[in-house]
């Protein structure tokens, strides 16, 4: 049985009210998430937060009274509560309290599958218990289930602030042995052009994604389905070859201990030649989630990267005058359909434009008798020339600085070889 659930927000004007609202709107999303029922939402307006509740003593007696009423079992605060301020509503009003920062936790830790997964999300669990154990005796030593308690499992919930710091620092370590593990799959992909999905959860990364690449993740018409990256190459002609990479959905107000576990999946992010912002055209408040895409790309210090705005889910749009004010208010955005295809050549042109410009022309002097490096070199992009005089080939190639670096180096090396051998056994040197 799902738990029934009352939605608390504080504004702080009346003109907020309604963006209040608009947040409580998606707080509801996430707890259809979380497997849980909303009964009712409510928004209090108060210029100053009760330090020792959030809300009025008036608005604590009118929960007490609604959550017997309605038989709630968990109410659940869009804005973040301090160890007292728990205690204090849980103790006035007799049921379960968690903030908005606890429940994307809960459904992080409902959609991990992975190890690596898991591990994140236990640590950036444990941090955030950490910060609130003051005060929280008995939120500690309690045993149940339902929203707000997955992840580490109750029997971690009781143990005491030396008992969970031990823990984080093996979760660390782990998440350390995963870095490196990440950083030499990034080294091997080195002079491929790496192009990141980022946007809002649910926004649609994952069906254009398999769009892209004909891959299968999975695709659900959830929250925070995908946690960890997906990458697969993606071939754009029949010289240029990009890595693809699916990464965690973003949110309004994302606990900062996830975004510190998940150092190691968003320095895919960082380390990206290019972002796709996906934002969803149908989405009423598409406007404030490519605000807090753009918030959160610079909290994870990817701010300065470029980006191309990506409006997914055209082929839903119904409203034509819905097209034309995002056409309008983003000119230079491209809009696309992960499910039928619309404009996804658009994006694959755009994406190949942007990849020729960072490219770079190399020549090469190889002897027509090597044709072992005569196809290495046709391998390391597009060749624009190619010419063969007096037994040597000039061969100019135009592809990513990296690889051709690497080319260069592989052929000085082989042709250096090949110059010893022949200078021992003739006392001559061929010249490349």
């Amino acid at each position: 049985m799902s738990s029934r659930v009352l939605l608390v927000g504080v504004a702080d004007s009346s003109r907020s009210r309604w963006a209040k609202a608009d947040s409580l709107d998606e707080l509801a999303a996430l707890v259809q998430t979380a497997g849980g029922s909303v009964v009712e939402q409510l928004v209090q307006v108060r210029q100053k937060p009760n330090p020792a509740t959030l809300v009025g003593k008036g608005m604590v007696v009118r929960l007490g009274l609604m959550c017997q009423e309605h038989k709630i079992d968990l109410l659940i605060f869009d804005d973040e509560l301090s160890p007292t301020q728990l205690r204090n509503l849980e103790e006035s009003i007799g049921v379960r309290v968690i903030d908005r920062a606890a429940l994307i936790l809960d459904i992080f830790a409902l959609h991990a599958r992975t190890a690596e997964a898991k591990i994140q999300v236990e640590l950036a669990q444990l941090e955030y218990r950490q910060s609130r154990l003051t005060g929280l005796g008995i939120e500690m030593s309690r045993l149940g289930g339902g929203i707000g308690t997955r992840g580490p499992g109750e029997t971690q919930l009781e143990v005491d602030r030396r008992r969970i710091q031990q823990r984080i620092v093996t979760l660390r370590r782990g998440l350390t042995r995963i870095d490196r593990e990440r950083l030499t799959q990034r080294r091997r992909r080195t002079g491929l052009f790496q192009v990141v999905l980022v946007g809002y959860t649910n926004a649609g990364k994952s069906t254009l994604f398999n769009r892209l690449t004909q891959a299968r993740v999975r695709v659900s018409d959830q929250l925070f389905v995908t946690l960890d990256p997906n990458t697969k190459a993606l071939d754009l002609s029949r010289h240029i070859r990009l890595v693809l990479t699916d990464t965690v959905g973003f949110i309004r107000s994302l606990p900062v201990q996830l975004v510190a576990s998940f150092r190691a999946t968003l320095s895919e992010v960082r380390d990206a030649d290019l972002l796709l912002h996906v934002a969803d055209a149908i989405d009423s408040q598409v406007d404030r989630r490519i605000d807090a895409v753009n918030d959160t790309l610079e909290q994870v210090g990817a701010q300065d990267k470029p980006v191309f705005l990506v409006f997914s889910k055209i082929d839903k749009v119904f409203d034509e005058a819905v097209l034309g004010r995002l056409r309008r208010g983003y000119s230079n955005a491209v809009f696309v359909s992960g499910k039928t295809g619309a404009g996804v050549e658009q994006l694959k042109s755009m994406m190949q434009r942007l990849v020729e410009r960072q490219m770079v022309s190399r020549s090469f002097t190889i002897p027509e008798s090597k044709w072992d490096l005569v196809s290495l070199v046709r391998s390391s992009g597009r060749v624009v020339k190619d010419e063969a005089h007096d037994g040597k080939r000039r061969m100019v190639v135009r592809g990513f600085r990296p690889v051709l670096g690497r080319v260069r180096k592989e052929v000085d090396l082989a042709l250096g070889r090949t110059n010893r051998r022949i200078q021992g056994a003739k006392g001559s040197t061929l010249e490349p």
